[in-house]
């Protein structure tokens, strides 16, 4: 079939029945002719053939090439009418264009820290009580995406190192279970053996100051940026910046958006989507090396 038939007929469509300006009508025929493109360069023959996975690689690709996310939207909205066009003709099963998502405007990304950047962080030569206990906490923020908040509440109890997983009590006093990475699994391990010597008996806080209470948050802000400078980090490190680390880079190797909305704590999934938008390139890269229509025909990737 060819691709531009039913494009020139949804266009007619919007003109004669839906008797939209031809104004917009000018705006989906740019979008869509971008779409053709598309279509084409990954050897499309028919509009059925389309996936959604293909379609967030063209958004991806769109983003990376400098269109903002207004422009964006506007891109995918026009898919979407079309798609639904081609629903109601009876020319498609389904609309390949639902579900896939577009970065939002007017909101700060999230500093994040890189793999090697974290390994640098928590390679804390000392072995003195607080060293050992900075290193258990900045290894348990990056591994369970823990906020501040939830890392200073946490008693002795709630940490079960035989199973790997701590039980974390977070907003609106919902608590969750979350699994705990081999690496702060002994950081947490090695703290525990030096608690005893800064712990007034009375304490259940899994974290404590040098006078032995709960560790307030503040500290837990002071000490790291303490230790990103004094480990060579060219940025300050704060506790939520190893929250949205985790987050990223469990998204990036997973791309299961639901799976990290858990772990975090979220109530509604449109606030974990923020950590797609870091995304994008990742994205586009990873499409372009898996799948087999992003290829040349010489086996060459694109």
């Amino acid at each position: 079939m060819n691709l531009q038939p039913p494009v020139d007929a949804f266009l007619l469509w919007l003109r004669d029945v839906r008797r939209v300006s031809p104004h917009t009508v000018s705006n989906y025929r740019r979008d869509l002719d971008k779409l053709l493109a598309f279509a084409r360069e990954q050897s499309i023959s028919d509009w059925q053939e389309l996936k959604s996975v293909q379609l967030q690689h063209w958004v991806a690709r769109l983003h990376q090439r400098g269109l903002g996310p207004a422009s964006l939207r506007r891109s995918l909205s026009a898919c979407r009418s079309f798609f639904n066009y081609l629903l109601q003709q009876g020319r498609l099963e389904n609309n390949p264009a639902v579900g896939v998502i577009t970065p939002k405007s007017g909101r700060k990304l999230p500093d994040t820290l890189t793999p090697d950047q974290i390994a640098s962080l928590v390679a804390i030569s000392e072995d003195d009580p607080l060293a050992s206990r900075d290193r258990a906490i900045i290894e348990l923020l990056y591994s369970s995406g823990l906020r501040l908040a939830e890392i200073v509440s946490l008693d002795l109890l709630d940490v079960d190192l035989n199973e790997g997983m701590v039980r974390v009590t977070g907003k609106g006093d919902k608590t969750r279970l979350v699994p705990v990475g081999r690496m702060a699994l002994q950081a947490l391990a090695d703290w525990l053996r030096q608690r005893q010597n800064l712990a007034r008996s009375d304490t259940r806080a899994l974290f404590i100051s040098n006078q032995g209470r709960r560790i307030s948050p503040r500290n837990v802000q002071q000490r790291l940026k303490h230790w990103s400078m004094k480990q060579g980090l060219d940025t300050p490190v704060h506790p939520h910046m190893l929250r949205h680390s985790f987050a990223t880079h469990v998204l990036e190797s997973s791309g299961d958006l639901r799976a990290v909305q858990e772990l975090l704590g979220h109530a509604d999934i449109s606030t974990t989507q923020i950590y797609t938008h870091l995304d994008f390139q990742h994205l586009a890269r990873v499409y372009d090396s898996a799948h087999p229509r992003a290829r040349r025909k010489d086996g060459v990737k694109k």
